[in-house]
């Protein structure tokens, strides 16, 4: 026969080990290099919103503000993207009309990406690239792509999270 108080230690010292492997995994993201501001968003271009948008995604997962608004399709340049950082998304616009979003969370060690530009979404902290059509690794030392998000895209040009 176990000896209850000896189970609940064990279970209370499993739980605290976990949560702690979990925050340390959390913060290994990146090399601790800080950038300045200027380096940390893309600028957002206007361009024209398209008439008619292409939202068929894959979706990796389901987040909690789905249905809330992120950005609009005159935020995201034809050909590039824009970085939410606050939101930790990318969200692109390889062709017109056809918006794709993904994690900006860089695989390789958590950073976050802070420009899409020449066809890549860009991660400051190592040089990896991923491409902006399907968030596949352009270039390492990143090996995983970037998480997809499934997006819609209203009439009105709002770009939202399914």
């Amino acid at each position: 026969m176990s000896d209850p108080t000896n189970t609940a230690r064990r279970t209370v010292l499993t739980a605290g080990a976990a949560a702690l492997a979990g925050g340390a995994l959390t913060a290994c993201g990146g090399d601790g290099e800080k950038k300045p501001a200027s380096e940390s968003a893309a600028a957002p271009t206007a361009a024209a919103p398209p008439s008619q948008p292409d939202t068929s995604q894959a979706t990796a997962s389901q987040p909690a503000g789905a249905g809330k608004a992120i950005a609009k399709t005159a935020d995201v340049p034809v050909g590039g993207g824009t970085v939410l950082k606050e939101e930790k998304l990318v969200v692109t616009q390889p062709k017109a009309g056809s918006f794709r979003c993904f994690t900006a969370v860089c695989t390789h060690q958590g950073c976050l990406v802070n420009k899409v530009e020449n066809g890549t979404i860009d991660c400051p902290c190592h040089g990896s690239k991923f491409e902006a059509t399907d968030g596949a690794v352009a270039k390492g030392p990143a090996t995983r792509p970037l998480a997809e998000k499934k997006i819609t895209v209203a009439a009105d040009g709002s770009i939202s999270l399914a």
